[in-house]
């Protein structure tokens, strides 16, 4: 038998969150740099426990204006800070409500860099990434 993951997006501010959530396995919750905010983190983590959804951390780079979508030359470290703070502030509210992130999955132009390092080693967004999501274990 198969198990798949059907996993969403979510705490972006769009209004059929409540209505998803139950048709899923896994959501992604907005970590307030590309969307979201501490008010929605706080009601999606909620909305996901009650109906036995796993949830992880869906960080962004810090472009409201654009969605997140934005391609930006940032440096190894600031992809690093960028994750570590979301991953943060999700995370308090999941400690504070006594559950645990499963997962974290990058938004957007984080996503699309972290797979794009090519033959530039010294970028390596993929390897801030790592760190910071290691670094953020609860």
């Amino acid at each position: 038998m198969y198990k798949i993951d059907l996993n969403y997006d979510l705490g972006e501010g769009a209004a059929f969150d409540a209505q998803i959530i139950p048709l899923i396995t896994g959501a992604n919750i907005a970590c307030g740099f590309h969307a979201g905010g501490s008010e929605i983190m706080d009601k999606t983590i909620d909305l996901c426990r009650a109906s036995g959804v796993a949830f992880g951390a869906h960080p962004g780079y810090p472009d409201r204006e654009n969605f997140g979508r934005t391609k930006m030359t940032v440096t190894p470290k600031q992809v690093y800070d960028f994750t570590l703070y979301q991953l943060g502030a999700l995370g308090a509210f999941a400690v504070a409500k006594g559950v645990k992130m499963q997962h974290v999955k990058p938004h957007g132009a984080m996503y699309n860099a972290a797979g794009n390092c090519g033959r530039n080693k010294r970028l390596r967004p993929v390897a801030y990434l790592a760190r910071a999501c290691k670094f953020r274990d609860d």
